[in-house]
């Protein structure tokens, strides 16, 4: 082995010494972290008292250190509490927690909290009953609900308010709310009046209105006037929970005075504290408006003080540069804008409430402007909410509706779908209040305020089916059906009408073409033009029922299922009956099933003996499905509506008692009906006359005064078919006479004189059939209504059928009985048509 050289032999000695310092540092500082652990090192002794016999059980080892261990071996049986009431209740309630209780009177803080949450915890888990615990736990939780520490009394009192909520009545009333009386007296301390501040703003909950009157009241208006400041906001920020128990009523005569005296008190806590519970409160008041309620306090300078002060919340952060870029702004900048939007988000939200804080009269002065700067704000949570509240604003407004026209066009064409979505959910009653309210009242000049609504209407509606929100788009144009009452009906016909069409044919959203459908129903009920109502209808059969899509049939049977909803029975039969029913032959084998789920609505608009024939066509299809159907889940349900069909009851033509509400309603039906066949000719007249078109108005009140009441006198006899001298109801002969003459006239004008073509088409070979049964039948008695107007369908005035040909005859502005050859519907629809005139030839 060969010896280091010098050099080496050098730095390593070097190198040896200075570490030897080192390590000497290193031991002495070893040392010093060594006594402390040593110095907590138990001795023999200790350790010896500290050693519990491994051979006890769990019970018998929490009960021996609970009696002869330390502090820290007690505080760990307590915290292990629940365990032990999981695996042995019984044992742990009779041997261990008499120690407890023993141990906690003279129990440091860390076991006080630990049994505390032990205590909650056995409660959460549900170890032992409700009344169980109640006897076992309760008092000992109350006995320490006043412990001098604070962190202590306040972990006790949210186990009792948790204990509170599961308590019954009359353990509440017998263990917390008596000695309570006591407990919130002046003369105990003010740690004691604050826990039962708490307490009560608990019990609240548990008891009932009257209880609360008489118990619990007084004890919170004694808290409220207590000497300590600390009490009374305490006691104040419980009256919203007390509130909420006792209802509005109470709240209002007993609970908001006290409020307003806690507003004014000398505390600024406390005041803060009346401000916050206000606030909360206002979900609690019928008016819910803060600024309403204090009304009648404020001041003439605190009035315009408080509204100068909601002005500048509006356009709070409006008046910063917004031409920066999001990405360079500090982000306690833009915490800041996020605040801002929030509270003109809640000046929005509050705006009814101001237009009655300065009465509706003033609106135009001291708030549109305020409106106006909502209604245009650059966030989209603002306006929404702003949206929102739009019908209140109008409602309050009243006759003054007519200063916020612009806003309604403003928000209809905002960018956002959502503020659109927010508006329409009451935009029927909007628009009735803007086309009866306000200077232009008269019906005539509903659209003379309002020349950018429709525009704005088409607009709205075009941009939310541009979109993927169909939701938004089902909404609105369930909304536009309430157009007929707010536009004319050309209006309606030039610029909504083909829309509902061309909604029903391209869009592919299902609610969405069925809300086209039913608003177009809607539509063509109170269009008031005879030759539109022609065309419209003929569009519906050529276009949706004799469709070459199978999808554009499909909709035509649920067009015909709101026609039979919103139309009278005889307006189906007479143009929508036949078509309906000729798609049982149809080659798509879900239209055909559809069908079958509409014939029991379509059977309920005959009546017997007028729709014979269309019963007995009916009755053809049915048995031909039946013996003809291949597809199995058709003939299933075919079969299904056989049976339903077979325990229909027929309507008749005259009253029958079981029938009478749903026949006074389409008597009704009817009756408006040929009342706009009637207005349509009077129309005529008038322009002939003087040149000036028929009112809305004048309509309303024609309608009115020919309504139907709702109730008959119950001593009218009900018709049944039977011999002529048995059922003849005892009316006067003029009366009859009357009748006669008014169905003669609306017959012979409203229907004949337009639709003469329309009556020639019936079938000889069906009317035949049709004479021949009803000739057994005897004469109908028809029962006596006190309007002179009601049109009854018997034999004598059969309705007009629709012709074999489906399809209507397209009639051109000119004349009304040309039949153009071309209206015969689409090539696949032929071979349908002629089996049915087959039928028909053969009944």
């Amino acid at each position: 082995m060969h010896p280091p050289p010098p050099a080496a032999a050098a730095a390593a000695m070097d190198f040896g010494q200075n570490s030897l310092f080192g390590y000497m540092e290193d031991l002495q500082e070893l040392t010093i972290i060594e006594r402390p652990v040593r110095r907590s090192l138990k001795t023999p002794e200790e350790i010896e008292r500290l050693t519990v016999d491994e051979d006890l059980s769990d019970i018998e080892r929490a009960v021996y250190l609970l009696s002869a261990g330390q502090d820290v071996q007690g505080t760990s049986v307590i915290a292990n509490l629940p365990f032990l009431m999981r695996q042995n209740p019984a044992e742990t309630l009779r041997r261990v927690l008499p120690k407890v209780r023993e141990v906690l009177h003279v129990a440091g803080v860390e076991m006080q909290l630990t049994a505390a949450v032990s205590f909650l915890t056995i409660l959460q888990e549900e170890s032992v009953s409700v009344h169980t615990y109640a006897h076992s736990f309760l008092q000992v939780i109350l006995l320490h609900l006043e412990h001098r520490d604070t962190g202590v009394s306040n972990a006790w009192l949210e186990t009792l308010l948790s204990v509170i909520e599961v308590l019954p009545k009359e353990t509440l009333r017998h263990e917390i709310l008596n000695p309570l009386v006591s407990k919130a007296q002046l003369s105990q301390t003010v740690q004691s009046r604050l826990v039962s501040c708490k307490i009560l703003g608990k019990l609240t909950n548990k008891f009932d209105a009257h209880t609360i009157k008489r118990e619990i009241l007084p004890l919170v208006k004694s808290l409220c006037q207590d000497v300590e400041y600390e009490v009374r906001s305490c006691m104040c920020r419980q009256l919203e929970n007390i509130a909420q128990g006792i209802g509005t009523e109470l709240t209002k005569s007993m609970v908001l005075p006290e409020l307003i005296e806690l507003s004014r008190d000398e505390g600024s806590s406390v005041r803060l504290a009346a401000f916050e519970t206000l606030v909360n409160l206002l979900d609690v008041f019928d008016t819910g408006k803060l600024c309403h309620g204090l009304y009648g306090i404020f001041t003439p300078d605190q009035h315009l003080r408080f509204l100068e002060f909601y002005k500048k919340l509006c356009t709070l952060g409006l008046q910063q540069e917004n031409g920066h870029n999001e990405n360079q702004i500090p982000p306690q900048i833009l915490e800041q804008e996020k605040k801002y939007i929030s509270v003109r988000k809640n000046c929005a939200y509050n705006f009814p409430a101001m237009i009655v804080f300065v009465d509706p009269k003033n609106f135009h002065l001291e708030l549109y402007s305020t409106f106006f700067c909502l209604c245009h704000d650059p966030e989209v949570p603002v306006r929404y909410t702003i949206a929102i509240c739009f019908y209140e604003v109008s409602k309050l407004l009243n006759s003054g509706v007519y200063l916020i026209h612009k806003e309604l066009i403003t928000l209809l064409q905002d960018e956002s779908l959502e503020v659109l979505d927010a508006l329409i959910d009451h935009l029927p009653e909007i628009l009735e209040l803007m086309s009866t309210g306000g200077e232009s009242s008269v019906q005539e000049n509903k659209l003379s305020s309002l020349p950018d609504l429709i525009p704005a209407l088409t607009a709205a509606e075009q941009r939310a089916a541009a979109s993927l929100k169909w939701r938004t788009h089902e909404k609105l144009l369930q909304k536009y059906a309430c157009l007929p009452h707010i536009i004319s009906s050309d209006q309606i016909y030039y610029r909504f009408l083909q829309r509902m069409f061309t909604i029903m044919m391209t869009n592919n959203v299902l609610p969405v073409q069925k809300a086209a459908s039913r608003t177009l129903c809607i539509f063509l009920r109170y269009n008031r033009k005879q030759e539109q109502r022609h065309e419209v209808i003929q569009k519906l059969i050529e276009q949706l029922g004799q469709g070459k899509s199978y999808w554009n049939r499909l909709r035509f049977l649920d067009t015909c299922e709101f026609i039979i909803e919103i139309f009278s029975k005889s307006f189906f039969c007479k143009y929508f009956f036949l078509p309906a029913i000729e798609l049982t032959h149809d080659p798509v084998a879900n239209v055909r099933m559809k069908l079958c789920y509409l014939l029991p609505k379509v059977k309920s608009t005959l009546k017997i003996p007028a729709d014979k024939h269309l019963l007995q066509q009916l009755e053809m299809c049915v048995r031909k499905l039946l013996c003809q159907e291949k597809d199995k889940d058709v003939l299933a349900i075919v079969k299904r509506t056989v049976l339903e069909l077979d325990r229909m009851e027929m309507s008749m033509d005259a009253f029958q008692k079981k029938f009478y509400e749903k026949d006074l309603l389409d008597q009704e039906k009817e009756r408006e009906e040929l009342l706009l066949m009637e207005m349509e000719q009077l129309e005529k007249e008038k322009q002939q006359n003087d040149g000036r078109p028929v009112s809305d108005k004048t309509f309303e009140k024609k309608r009115r005064d020919t309504k139907t009441p709702t109730t008959l006198p119950k001593s009218i006899p009900i018709s049944v078919p039977g011999p002529s001298g048995t059922s003849t109801p005892s009316t006067s002969k003029e009366i009859k006479k009357s009748k006669l003459i008014r169905s003669q006239s609306f017959n012979n004008q409203a229907f004949h004189a337009k639709y003469g073509n329309l009556d020639k088409c019936a079938s000889k070979s069906s009317t035949a059939g049709y004479t021949s049964s009803v000739s057994g039948l005897g004469k109908t008695s028809v029962i006596s209504l006190p309007d002179d107007s009601f049109r009854t369908r018997n034999a004598s005035s059969t309705p007009t059928s629709f012709p074999s040909n489906p399809s209507l005859p397209s009639t051109s502005r000119g004349t009304g009985n040309s039949v153009d050859p071309k209206s015969s519907g689409s090539k696949d629809t032929q071979p349908r048509k002629a089996t049915l005139k087959s039928r028909k030839s053969n009944p």
